[in-house]
């Protein structure tokens, strides 16, 4: 019995030993610029590291695809929302930055709320994003990346998103005694020139007109 009892503690200690040594260590700190790094590895004794964090990733929960507790905390500080339709390359290179850095966020068409969207947008172009209270009009990839870095989203994924169904407009409701529908007056959102950025986030970035 004393012998069983004995082989389960050495059983037992090294499955801790095992998981401990497939853990991953991730590091997050500011550099003397201001810009947010994430590595694997320490802040070198060059980068004058400012708000050092250490975190422990466990490999064996990557089949759930559960985000790391920065992106969490950078999420709930900063949602992120586009706002987007079919308006091709434009559109397309913005789902593709958000997926790109493992930006968890909500995909809204403007056509299935336009009275919504124009009230945070301001107007009718495409794509937009929000991050926290960021708006930015237009894609454009500096722009996009500020706002990001400032909400301290990661700038490559550390977790894999699952991709998301491009959300569809709502159908018009239909009409009564001849009416129009009531949405069809509404104008299909039009792809938004590339923004001009800001300074520094947060704080509205809108577009010149299209001429």
């Amino acid at each position: 019995m004393k012998s069983k009892m004995n082989f389960l503690k050495v059983l037992l200690f090294a499955m801790a030993c095992t998981a401990s040594a497939n853990a991953a260590q991730l590091y997050r700190w500011v550099d003397s610029k201001g810009n947010v790094e994430w590595r694997d590895t320490p802040p070198p004794a060059a980068a004058a590291a400012k708000k050092v964090e250490q975190r422990t990733i466990n490999p064996g929960a990557a089949s759930a695809p559960e985000q790391p507790y920065s992106v969490m905390l950078a999420a709930k500080n900063f949602p992120v929302t586009l706002w987007a339709t079919d308006c091709g390359d434009g559109c397309n290179r913005a789902r593709a930055h958000l997926a790109r850095r493992g930006v968890p966020h909500t995909e809204k068409n403007p056509q299935s709320d336009m009275e919504a969207f124009k009230k945070v947008a301001g107007g009718v172009g495409v794509p937009f994003l929000e991050v926290g209270n960021t708006r930015l009009q237009g894609y454009l990839e500096s722009a996009w990346d500020d706002a990001l870095d400032f909400a301290g989203y990661p700038k490559t994924a550390l977790v894999p998103l699952k991709p998301q169904p491009k959300p569809v407009a709502a159908a018009p409701k239909p009409a009564a005694d001849g009416a129009k529908p009531a949405d069809a007056a509404a104008p299909t959102p039009a792809a938004q020139a590339p923004a001009t950025p800001a300074p520094s986030p947060p704080g509205p970035i809108t577009a010149p007109p299209v001429r």
